[in-house]
């Protein structure tokens, strides 16, 4: 991700609002100088992070524009991976063993009788290596040794811009003491990332969709600062997978004297590296999505299928179920959760959830094999309908009509 230093330059306060200089991706001047930057970086694959120091500092020159080179740059460096060098010996004890025997020079003098290069012959006798092989070894674990092994993206001029525009839009939230956000579809993905970072939220349902409020780095509840406002700053792409959301956030960057609200939604003209989740967690809910669409989907249908359309809050935590059926009359609901092939844990803290939820329109669908006794989910909310192999549709539809009837 990008520095302060790199991004403070690049934001604007504007009527109480904060607002970024991005680069516009269609610019000649940029793109001439991301496809400069790209060929510069392409061919040092096995040399160390010094190499790359210096062909950025000599291409940067005198350029004014060096805070946007130097971010760019960074993008790149930190899509690749750069790895320490093996060494036989541990380069800091060998570092010990060097510097325990006083300052060395070149030459010799009255007061330091061993040359550098002596002193480096006899370590290199005693440990039975080359003194040049001594001399890679001796910095090998600092950062600028470590050597550059492979280029993780394919990069062009058009996405390195993007990216870099987006770590801009992402790094702006350093600053940030808390965000609200509206999410109105891909519940599932915004939650599993929620939940990947860690992050802090409170979220209550609004019509279609849900307003979630997360605390951000600067809150006075946040008291590890610097890494949740990493992981905070990184969930930022988790928002444009969606197709209708919201974003505002309060920041103080610090060249600004008041705080400074940031917007985003989904005309935003950004885009996210981070991956969706799969419509369907496994062949069983594809296939019990299917058969229903083949049997119950037409238009004379009573009730209408919707994959992972309402969250369950609870507190710190959410129920998504996989399936809803809603009746397309009179607006009655029954939520399908399908129990499938789990872990013993995954499965233990499934229930915790649906017990939590005490949601009595809910259905679930349990698999004989997963070792869930009647007796275990006595204490369940939510009618249990067992199957052997898949569920029986015309069962289910039966306990469909039941939980509806009850409502």
């Amino acid at each position: 991700m990008l520095t302060g230093e790199l991004v403070r330059p690049r934001l604007r306060s504007r009527n109480g609002e904060l607002q970024i200089d991005m680069l516009d991706a269609e610019n000649r001047h940029w793109l001439k100088t991301a496809n400069a930057l790209i060929a510069l970086f392409r061919p040092l694959v096995g040399q160390p992070q010094r190499a790359w120091d210096a062909a950025l500092e000599a291409y940067e020159g005198d350029r004014t524009d060096y805070v946007v080179i130097r971010g760019l740059a960074k993008v790149l460096a930190d899509s690749a991976t750069f790895e320490p060098l093996p060494t036989p010996l541990d380069p800091t004890v060998l570092r010990q063993r060097l510097f325990a025997q006083g300052p060395v020079f070149d030459q010799q003098d009255l007061f330091h009788t061993q040359t550098r290069a002596e002193t480096l012959a006899a370590l290199a006798e005693e440990t039975q290596l080359e003194p040049q092989h001594l001399e890679l070894i001796l910095y090998a674990d600092r950062p600028s040794e470590y050597l550059l092994t492979r280029i993780d993206t394919e990069w062009s001029a058009q996405t390195l811009i993007a990216r870099y525009n987006l770590e801009l839009a992402r790094a702006a939230l350093y600053w940030s003491d808390a965000m609200h956000v509206e999410v109105y579809d891909h519940f599932k993905t915004f939650w599993k990332y929620l939940k990947l970072f860690k992050l802090m939220f409170w979220a209550t349902a609004i019509p279609d969709g849900y307003h979630v409020e997360l605390d951000g780095p600067i809150s006075p509840f946040v008291q590890s600062t610097t890494r949740y406002g990493r992981q905070f700053a990184v969930f930022l792409p988790a928002l444009f997978l969606g197709e209708r959301w919201t974003m505002q956030a309060t920041t103080r960057p610090p060249q600004f004297d008041d705080k400074l609200v940031y917007r985003l939604d989904q005309t935003t003209p950004l885009t996210s590296h981070f991956k969706a989740a799969a419509l369907y967690d496994s062949r069983m809910e594809a296939d019990f999505a299917a058969e229903f669409e083949a049997k119950f989907g037409s238009e004379r249908g009573k009730w209408q299928l919707a994959r992972e359309d309402e969250v369950l809050l609870l507190g710190d935590t959410v129920l998504i179920p996989d399936f809803s059926l809603t009746h397309k009359k009179d607006g009655r609901r029954v939520l399908i959760e399908i129990v499938g092939f789990w872990h013993p844990e995954y499965l233990k803290r499934k229930l915790e959830k649906v017990r939590a939820a005490r949601q009595h329109n809910l259905l679930l669908l349990v698999y004989e094999h997963v070792n869930l006794t009647e007796q275990a989910l006595s204490d369940v909310p939510a009618e249990v309908l067992y199957f052997k192999t898949k569920p029986v549709l015309k069962d289910v539809m039966a306990a469909v009509e039941r939980i509806a009837s009850a409502q």
